[in-house]
């Protein structure tokens, strides 16, 4: 008879039977903090994926590409190389990612520089930390260093971005910024600044005092954290 083995048993339930509920009330008794990535992962996983164990994708995701933050900031084609994972569920993580920036970017924009240093940090760190090509971006500042624009100038390389000392100058006057942090990545992992970093940084420090533009820091994250050009002395 359908249904039964042959010894006339019905066979047990699936093991993940429950396990989505469970999971559920979990987070909602402990928060984020009482999960592991991986079952965090399973729950974004239940979107895309109706029915069935999240569980072994949400394992297989960690193991290719290491954290949570890595797994939502991959790009969608690195994603489906992954086994169990379409187009549905790769357009789910990146909807996760896209709200987390959209999050962290509206808790910095229009505040004083000074009072969201670490946000701005968080927030940065996130958008850039796990990009697989460097990129340049700026966050222009008004009189009051409060963030007015926040701006991907250039895309580069695996380790090179070229930045053009004119266009940040320019790009500040157009937006009548008063001054200006550097961002850019390091897709090595390693924030620790090259010579070109260091060379291109003071031409631009240097072009924007001719025009009453300050560069109050250049920030480079990477895997490992990031490097202060301001808090290391470099400025």
């Amino acid at each position: 008879m359908a249904g039964f083995d042959d010894a006339g048993a019905k066979p047990p339930p699936p093991h993940f039977l429950g396990h989505r509920d469970r999971l559920k009330d979990r987070f909602r008794e402990g928060g984020p903090d009482a999960m592991p990535d991986y079952e965090l992962l399973e729950m974004v996983l239940f979107r895309a994926i109706r029915r069935g164990d999240t569980k072994p994708i949400a394992k297989h995701l960690l193991a290719r590409f290491g954290t949570f933050a890595e797994v939502l900031s991959a790009e969608p084609e690195r994603l489906m190389e992954v086994k169990g994972v379409g187009e549905a569920v790769a357009t789910e993580l990146k909807i996760v990612h896209a709200a987390a920036l959209r999050l962290a970017r509206g808790q910095v924009i229009n505040r004083p520089l000074l009072n969201t240093w670490n946000a701005i940090l968080e927030y940065i760190r996130a958008a850039m930390a796990f990009n697989e090509i460097e990129q340049f971006r700026i966050l222009f500042l008004d009189k009051k260093n409060q963030l007015i624009a926040d701006e991907v100038q250039q895309e580069g390389t695996v380790d090179h971005t070229p930045v053009y000392t004119r266009e940040v100058v320019k790009r500040a006057l157009e937006l009548a910024a008063s001054a200006v942090v550097l961002v850019h990545n390091h897709p090595s992992g390693d924030p620790t600044p090259s010579m070109a970093d260091i060379e291109m940084t003071k031409k631009i420090v240097d072009a924007g005092q001719r025009l009453n533009v300050i560069v109050h820091d250049h920030v480079i994250v990477g895997r490992k954290g990031h490097f202060s050009f301001r808090a290391n002395g470099l400025m």
